[in-house]
């Protein structure tokens, strides 16, 4: 028997709100069949919060319960079964034979974490047999099974996290993910007018793009892509373009943009933080210091980012949300604390500015010249940070993106 050619093609909650979008989904999982690909449908639930079947609004049954996650967990993965078995009878009505598999019958096998489940190995036994007969498989997204049988869902995410599992697990040409996007552009359009399509970044690249703010493809399943250098491509369901796929550097330089490959590929942003400056100049142990400051966060469950550390201060952010509880427990601790709300951060991403220098000196121009003053930054080898008043945070990513004329 000839090879399977797999492509696995994921659809977000708006591609399949109602029954004249998945028409349109119907025609790109056909046309995939049609070009020799055996599809691997993996689906979102249908629509957004207050739609029916939509997961936020499934959860708003049981909001003035005490439900155990481990119930949640059963709830929230209704949504995508009921998506799943919809679509699947839309392309059984076109002719094409095809089968529905919830993601424990898909064999995403899970741990134990109800809400929040990490994907720990795929056993594709049932979609290799379904595939081998020339049958379509559409699968649910978001959710899996526990060794024991337990259902459990992946988190924010979750169904692109399951298409690239699916798709490191079955070897597949490639993974779509359809949104209702164009693609994977250099900054929000609603911020930047003359936001670009980018048409290919890499995998390092959109992982920092998305963890920083980009809400497009989420993180985790890049990362699995990677694994196996599997393609993905983020790409509209209404529209017939190409989109934006995602690669190795290597590949990016070599096929889209030699000679012409920018320092940045993208600016991004995330709103609502908090900076907390703890003055450490007082206390004699400082590094004991230090270690109480990130051991009381941790204990706390609050998370921390943008850290700098210095022998007199330790600077870091937190969401706006628990802002007021990390500064309480450390006054709490006898610090003294500045505390400064409304912030955003704003990131300037590319591979291609690796060991180039006047990168920084680009950004602090752009803001500069419109009178926004930097609070932080900090850099890695493909993204530099910077922090700023939540006021400045549009002209911020403007002014950036203007720098470094991405628009052309």
């Amino acid at each position: 028997m000839a090879e399977i050619k797999f492509i696995v093609q994921k659809f977000g909650g708006t591609s399949v709100a109602n029954a004249k979008l998945r028409e349109q989904v119907a025609h790109k999982i056909i046309e995939a069949k049609n070009q020799g690909y055996s599809p691997v449908v993996v689906v979102s639930a249908m629509g957004r919060k207050g739609e029916p079947y939509a997961t936020d609004t499934l959860l708003t049954l049981v909001k003035d319960g005490v439900s155990p996650s481990r119930e949640l967990d059963i709830l929230m993965a209704c949504g995508e079964i009921i998506s799943g078995v919809v679509l699947t009878n839309t392309l059984n009505q076109h002719g094409y034979s095809a089968v529905f598999l919830t993601g424990g019958q898909a064999g995403i096998i899970t741990d134990q974490s109800h809400g929040n489940a990490r994907i720990l190995q795929i056993r594709p036994k049932e979609i290799l047999r379904y595939a081998r007969e020339g049958i379509i498989v559409v699968v649910a997204g978001f959710q899996g099974i526990t060794g024991s049988g337990e259902i459990t869902t992946l988190g924010r995410g979750g169904s692109d996290t399951s298409a690239a599992a699916l798709g490191v697990a079955l070897n597949a040409e490639v993974i779509d993910i359809y949104t209702d996007v164009e693609g994977i552009m250099t900054a929000d359009p609603r911020i930047v007018k003359d936001a670009k399509l980018l048409e290919s970044v890499t995998y390092n690249e959109i992982c920092q793009l998305a963890h920083e703010g980009a809400k497009v493809i989420h993180p985790r399943a890049v990362e699995i892509a990677m694994q196996k250098n599997i393609p993905l491509r983020v790409r509209s369901t209404f529209s017939d373009a190409p989109g934006t796929l995602v690669t190795s550097h290597g590949e990016v330089m070599e096929n889209t943009r030699i000679g012409n490959y920018g320092l940045i590929t993208g600016i991004t942003h995330i709103p609502d933080i908090t900076q907390l400056k703890i003055f450490t100049k007082d206390y004699p142990e400082v590094e004991d210091v230090q270690l109480k400051i990130f051991k009381a966060m941790a204990l706390a469950g609050i998370s921390v980012d943008f850290i700098n550390v210095h022998p007199h201060a330790v600077i870091y952010t937190v969401k706006d949300e628990v802002a007021d509880k990390a500064a309480q427990i450390l006054n709490n601790m006898g610090f003294k604390v500045e505390v400064l709300s409304g912030c955003a951060k704003v990131a300037t991403v590319g591979a291609g500015m690796t060991g180039i220098p006047g990168v920084m000196a680009g950004i602090v121009e752009a803001l500069a010249k419109e009178k926004i003053q930097i609070l932080q930054s900090a850099d890695s080898h493909t993204t530099i940070w910077v922090l700023v008043r939540k006021e400045d945070m549009e002209r911020a990513v403007r002014a950036i993106h203007e720098q470094f004329k991405l628009g052309q």
